[in-house]
């Protein structure tokens, strides 16, 4: 969920799942958070920048104009009370969005593969008084949440660096309350930012690998300069 390092195009799927957009967050925690110290941190592969040389490229300004996060978080239809899961939440850019949205009763889960992103998110939260938010750090395969806990879980420039993307979809329709849903931002095939054009998803392939989870998925109408958008709820 941010702008990207690029890298070589000759690294394999594998390897780019260490550095996504917003620093690949690819598992939720449990419900109830969790601290930083639960999980051991995931080093970078040899060969590729620790996440803390590039994380304040994550909150650059030019940023806002093409990732435009109110429209993200309006498509994720928010309300007042509800629990939300900010996957690959990287540095925090979409927290005070996300915090906002649901307010004070609701929750925001914000959960990252890196011990230094996770620590930057502890910060943010800390400075900007976000107390609705609870930064986590979790394993890169298994989100690990109770069946029926969450009400939106939000995954923005990190779905392309998951292996078994069909598995862990499967792991968030049970996590999904009823009326759940699930937002994929990705970028597109003709984006600047991103990974190299090789690694990235088609819209068709995303609604495949979701409604092959059992999830009724559907590519949405927006504006977004760089990225498409897919809704993913129960049937």
């Amino acid at each position: 969920m941010s702008p990207i390092v690029r890298l070589a195009p000759s690294l394999n799927p594998m390897t780019l799942r260490a550095i996504p957009a917003i620093v690949l967050l690819t598992a939720l925690g449990s419900a109830c958070g969790g601290s930083s110290s639960q999980h051991p941190t995931t080093p970078p592969p040899p060969g590729l920048p620790d996440p803390q040389n590039y994380a304040a490229s994550m909150d650059a300004k030019e940023r806002y104009w093409w990732q435009q996060p109110e429209r993200v978080v309006e498509l994720l239809r928010c309300a007042p009370g509800m629990t939300v899961v900010d996957l690959g939440a990287g540095t925090g850019y979409f927290l005070p969005y996300l915090s906002s949205a649901v307010g004070r009763e609701g929750r925001v889960l914000a959960l990252d593969v890196d011990h230094s992103m996770v620590d930057i998110m502890v910060r943010r939260v800390q400075r900007q008084r976000l107390h609705n938010v609870s930064p986590s750090l979790v394993a890169p395969d298994d989100p690990a949440l109770t069946p029926g806990s969450v009400d939106r879980v939000l995954a923005v420039n990190t779905w392309h660096h998951l292996t078994d993307r069909v598995g862990y979809a499967e792991k968030l329709l049970d996590a999904l309350r009823p009326g759940g849903l699930v937002l994929i931002v990705d970028f597109d095939e003709n984006s600047p930012e991103g990974p190299p054009v090789e690694f990235r998803l088609s819209p068709s392939t995303v609604v495949a690998e979701l409604e092959s989870a059992g999830l009724s998925a559907e590519l949405l109408e927006e504006s977004l300069p760089y990225q498409y958008a897919i809704t993913a709820q129960i049937p």
